[in-house]
């Protein structure tokens, strides 16, 4: 299974490289349920459905387009996932961190991790954003386990920090500026596809979580064994289950999400225009 997953990391990224004809992006952002608006207009853009590229995985999931988009904006070349690939959806664990690892041997230093959540706080409402500063994982595996290799970085990678403080930093100063709805806060990470029961997301938040999602968690944790700096924003669509009396529904995650993106993609181009992603 090791040689297979290194050699197919190595297929991918060369298969793409080709495609991106000289284009080399050294941050990615991925884009979570209904966030695809929040992709900039960008120079030089290739677009790629996955559909397209041999052996990665495939989005099932509504609201996640499928597609690769690589450009130039604010003078940083930038990849987007415009949808992502979740451990609901059948694929092993190891397997979500293939993008990943794909992405660094593109030459991505930095990564955005986006996704549509509930809040286990009422005070946190939707169409804020929670900017991660930590994370619990509750899907009851790792994506590291059994495909270790040398070049995907060390078999125990620290995990101290695993959302970079000056990205944070930087972050909250734009929510500020743009009178943006935010707060920093730890991402629980459920194995899905149910919502959460009451009495799950009481537990989640008196343990200190403070947004429950489905998502995530594996993205970070390769991109931090390989030394990435990671920025965690999580778009807030719904009170979860027991916080509001209302029924959870997917088509409302997707419409709180369109217009999270328009936040977004200001949040993405002040960010670009920052100092945060060249360093």
């Amino acid at each position: 299974m090791l040689d297979n997953h290194v050699a197919k990391t190595d297929k991918l990224a060369a298969w793409i490289s080709k495609k991106l004809k000289g284009l080399n992006p050294t941050v990615a952002v991925i884009m979570g349920s209904g966030l695809s608006g929040a992709v900039p207009e960008m120079d030089d853009a290739v677009t790629i459905p996955y559909g397209d590229i041999p052996g990665f995985l495939k989005s099932t999931v509504q609201g996640h387009a499928g597609t690769l988009v690589v450009g130039t904006h604010n003078g940083v070349v930038i990849a987007f996932m415009k949808g992502r690939f979740h451990y609901y959806e059948g694929h092993a664990m190891h397997d979500l961190a293939l993008p990943i690892r794909m992405l660094h041997k593109l030459g991505v230093t930095h990564l955005v991790v986006t996704a549509a959540v509930g809040s286990v706080k009422k005070n946190i409402k939707p169409g804020s954003v929670v900017i991660l500063n930590d994370h619990m994982n509750f899907m009851g595996a790792n994506p590291l386990r059994g495909v270790h290799d040398d070049s995907f970085g060390a078999m125990f990678p620290d995990m101290t920090e695993p959302y970079d403080a000056a990205l944070r930093k930087a972050t909250v100063s734009i929510c500020r500026k743009r009178k943006i709805p935010h707060a920093e806060g730890v991402y629980v990470a459920s194995m899905g596809p149910s919502y959460e029961t009451p009495a799950e997301v009481k537990a989640f938040a008196m343990l200190g979580g403070t947004v429950v999602g489905m998502s995530t968690v594996p993205e970070v944790i390769a991109a931090r064994q390989l030394r990435m700096k990671v920025l965690g924003l999580s778009w807030v669509t719904n009170l979860a289950s027991g916080v509001s009396d209302r029924a959870l529904t997917h088509e409302e995650v997707l419409e709180v999400g369109k217009e999270s993106a328009k936040r977004m993609k200001v949040m993405l181009d002040d960010l670009t225009a920052s100092a945060a992603f060249r360093g």
